[in-house]
């Protein structure tokens, strides 16, 4: 295992989609692994690959509370099935968008088809906060941001701050 940098907006390669997975071989459980361990010390509750540099359909997340049992889980290929038409607004913040967060409404039940760590295919119904993961993340895999969520305005100003902290550390 390894830990990963974690590519930071406006890095164009979180704007590109990531290519589905062929086979689950032993590389792409070398990437979960790597994944879990770059999320857990950010710390985070999810991370897709694209976030990482690695342009595959591939996300972890672990949404247990701070004194809950980890609850570890990768999905590989993920397809939405279903999406209800009711939405929940949720605050999102994001590893690639650092110290920023905004409200976004999306379907509050989806149901999700994808691979596990083995390969097999699996299907799950989520609502409430594991919806709202579980979309954010997916959204990563298609080049998408929460803060393409969110109005141009309030979107563009939280480019402008990142790129202006980006260039601070940079000096």
């Amino acid at each position: 295992m390894a830990l990963r940098p974690i590519l930071v907006a406006p890095d164009p390669r979180l704007k590109a989609a990531s290519a589905p997975v062929a086979t689950v071989d032993d590389a792409i459980r070398a990437l979960i692994d790597d994944l879990f361990e770059t999320m857990y010390d950010a710390p985070g509750v999810g991370l897709a690959a694209p976030q990482v540099g690695v342009c595959k359909r591939v996300l972890v997340m672990d949404i247990a509370e701070k004194d809950e049992e980890s609850k570890p889980f990768v999905m590989i290929n993920p397809e939405i099935l279903d999406r209800s038409d009711s939405e929940a607004v949720y605050e999102e913040g994001c590893l690639s968008v650092p110290g920023h967060y905004a409200d976004v409404a999306r379907p509050d039940r989806v149901r999700v088809r994808y691979l596990d760590r083995e390969g097999e295919e699996r299907e799950i119904a989520a609502e409430g906060f594991l919806a709202t993961c579980l979309q954010h993340e997916m959204d990563h895999l298609d080049g998408v941001l929460f803060i393409d969520h969110i109005s141009a305005l309030k979107r563009n100003m939280i480019l402008r701050k990142l790129v202006k902290a980006r260039k601070q550390a940079a000096e």
